[in-house]
């Protein structure tokens, strides 16, 4: 995916209220943070932030963290948070490979992944978001009760994903290969822009369900 640079973005980022600078100074303390205790819900690569933005507006009594390494898409969803007024929604400009040093065990309640990067070569199999090695950090950090949404058009990863979780110790509650004609699993789903994009192509969205 080709990223267009949107001059000063970084800039924009570190000013807005709504990132959070120095993100490992909240590990253990995120309720802190919001100020109440509230679940915790993050959202690893979340783009231009539809996703997340939606769910929280749909669900305020959750908190949610947007977390995105790209500049030039964190700030569309740092619009979207300023344009509806989203309280319980903040964001951190980060690698998610280093997820465990701003989270404490136990501390999120559920994960979302989205059309997450395929990694397609194999020697990049271990960046894939839903690699055992992923995995085994979502692990420490969800609730013994926390699960990981994750959503793709993209069969190689899907495949790969499937196979990765019993790897890792996990099992699968749900899983399809047609989200949008599966209904027991379209009941309450938030499409992004992704999602919306690739599924006006013909393209059937993958989804799983997954938890320890």
């Amino acid at each position: 995916m080709r990223l267009r640079n949107i001059k000063g973005s970084r800039e924009m980022i570190a000013e807005s209220p709504y990132t959070i600078d120095n993100p490992a100074q909240y590990k253990g303390k995120w309720q802190e943070f919001f100020g109440n205790k509230a679940p915790i819900r993050i959202e690893v690569g979340m783009g231009k932030g539809k996703f997340i933005s939606t769910l929280a507006m749909q669900n305020p009594e959750v908190n949610y963290i947007g977390i995105e390494k790209y500049s030039s898409v964190l700030i569309r969803a740092i619009d979207k948070r300023i344009e509806k007024n989203i309280e319980n929604l903040y964001f951190l400009r980060f690698d998610a490979v280093d997820i465990l040093d701003i989270f404490d065990e136990g501390e999120i309640d559920r994960i979302y992944l989205n059309f997450s990067d395929p990694w397609p070569k194999d020697r990049h199999a271990k960046r894939r978001l839903t690699s055992k090695e992923y995995l085994k950090k979502y692990n420490i950090i969800l609730k013994k009760d926390g699960i990981v949404e994750f959503k793709t058009d993209n069969d190689d990863l899907f495949a790969f994903s499937l196979e990765e979780v019993p790897l890792a110790g996990w099992e699968i509650v749900a899983q399809t290969f047609d989200l949008h004609n599966t209904a027991e699993m379209m009941e309450g789903n938030v499409m992004t822009e992704y999602e919306k994009k690739f599924s006006a192509l013909g393209n059937p969205i993958h989804k799983m369900i997954i938890r320890r």
